[in-house]
């Protein structure tokens, strides 16, 4: 197979999609390789080293031959045209963002790979791009709070006096958030951190951080016993608002990680709370390309109000280009061989494993939801039996019409509580998701076509949405 790694055009981008370790051990699994001249300047990864893992250098590298293409951001239209008609092409796609860029890689017969549909599956883990770079994003954010914050973090005892500890608090508990209090705790702040779900307090206390919400019966009991997250009361939220902004009046830097895939950035402080900050305090908004989880952040730019700094960031992971890239390499790496017929070495993705397919968008000019549906169009009467079961929300006979064991994976699963990694399964976690689909008909487009799927089904129902 041959592989085109391109250079990023984006603006502020400075990752790329391989690095010399990576190229080595693709080479070294029989394809070919080509590096867009300068695609890995940006990453100090100049183009002498990539030669020297195998890789050929050219000014448009190989894209109109190659049969798979990377990058780490969407393609732009003159690259798309240049693909080959039934090449493929990975990269975080932000699909979301852009929809209108996924119907011309179809149209072009151009089967699309979106880094960020990786289910989030233990087997994917090392492909999981999402993780790899909030990981690093979550890390960054800490840095780039100290740089802004006029005061030292660690606590200090001089001669001449004490320098408090920076006070500092993390909202949102996921990949990023988890780093951010491990960063900030390994700066000297008091770290505190609060989370919708509560089995984060235990991973908050594992790192020397104390969890904030209010503790009364009702958050005890907010757990099903498979683990997740019971909808909580409006009283409940009322208490929980009280007491966040009780906290944040004295806070020192606020790291918000609140970040929805296709969905608008929840609003986890307000303009009052913002301003009850003392000056010189520091709000670093992670989800502002989203619209923020502050209404005051705007994206890659400074506000101040009130002697509060507000900096929204767009793509922390860029301001670590060497790691992040070698993190999105290796997680390219880890994926190639479900793209790869393992005798021919020809590109050919795994349609019948859940990894792939939950990633692909659009094969031979289709997109991958109407793919879904191929199993109805084929057996009328697994058709007929389904869709009866589904106008009936029967979930006995939905699931009877696969195996025991049903798994779902959507980014939505883990925003509304009922799972912190986005996976869910079994009967009664579906009967939940069904629960909120009525609560919430507009936030959550989920048709019968999603569960198409074969045997033992994995299902991205992130993808309904499109």
């Amino acid at each position: 197979m041959k592989i085109a790694v391109l250079k990023e055009s984006a603006p502020g981008e400075t990752r790329v999609a391989a690095t010399p370790e990576t190229v080595k051990k693709i080479v070294g699994l029989g394809h070919t390789v080509t590096v867009e001249a300068g695609a890995g300047r940006r990453a100090s990864f100049p183009d002498d080293q990539f030669k020297a893992a195998g890789a050929e250098i050219s000014a448009d590298g190989g894209i109109g031959g190659a049969d798979l293409v990377v990058k780490v951001r969407r393609p732009t239209d003159a690259e798309i045209g240049k693909i080959k008609a039934g090449a493929g092409f990975a990269s975080l796609l932000e699909p979301y963002g852009d929809k209108a860029v996924i119907d011309k890689l179809a149209s072009a017969k151009i089967d699309a790979v979106a880094m960020e549909f990786i289910p989030r599956i233990s087997r994917a883990q090392s492909m999981d791009a999402l993780s790899s770079q909030a990981n690093l994003a979550g890390y960054r954010s800490v840095i780039e709070a100290a740089e802004l914050y006029g005061r030292a973090f660690p606590m200090m005892m001089t001669a001449a006096g004490t320098v408090a500890a920076a006070k500092a608090f993390v909202m949102g508990v996921g990949v990023a958030g988890l780093q951010a209090i491990a960063t900030a705790r390994r700066l000297g702040a008091v770290v505190t951190a609060t989370d919708v779900r509560p089995a984060t307090k235990e991973q908050v206390a594992s790192l020397g951080a104390k969890f904030v919400a209010v503790e009364d019966e009702e958050f005890k009991q907010a757990e099903t016993t498979a683990g997740y997250a019971k909808p909580m009361s409006a009283e409940y939220q009322a208490k929980q608002a009280a007491l966040v902004t009780e906290h944040i009046a004295k806070q020192d830097i606020v790291i918000t990680t609140a970040l929805i895939p296709g969905r608008a950035a929840p609003v986890l402080v307000t303009e009052a709370q913002a301003k009850s900050m003392r000056p010189g305090s520091v709000i670093i908004d992670l989800a502002v390309a989203q619209g923020g989880n502050c209404p005051l952040s705007k994206p890659d730019e400074l506000v101040e109000v009130g002697g509060v700094k507000i900096m929204g960031f767009t793509n922390l992971p860029a301001r670590l280009p060497s790691d992040a890239s070698a993190l999105y390499a290796k997680n390219l790496l880890a994926l190639l061989p479900l793209l790869t017929d393992k005798d021919s070495k020809a590109f050919a993705p795994a349609w019948d494993d859940e990894i792939a397919k939950g990633a692909m968008l659009s094969k031979a000019g289709a997109l991958v939801p109407a793919l879904l549906q191929e199993r109805c169009m084929n057996d009328v009467e697994f058709a007929k039996r389904y869709y009866e079961a589904w106008n009936k929300r029967d979930l006995d006979a939905i699931c009877a019409l696969y195996a025991d064991d049903i798994e779902f994976s959507s980014p939505y699963i883990a925003a509304l509580g009922f799972s912190p990694d986005g996976v869910i399964h079994g009967k009664d976690l579906l009967r939940l998701y069904f629960e909120a689909l009525e609560r919430a008909p507009q936030q959550l487009t989920f048709t019968p076509e999603v569960l198409l799927v074969g045997a033992r089904p994995h299902v991205d129902l992130s993808q309904s949405s499109r």
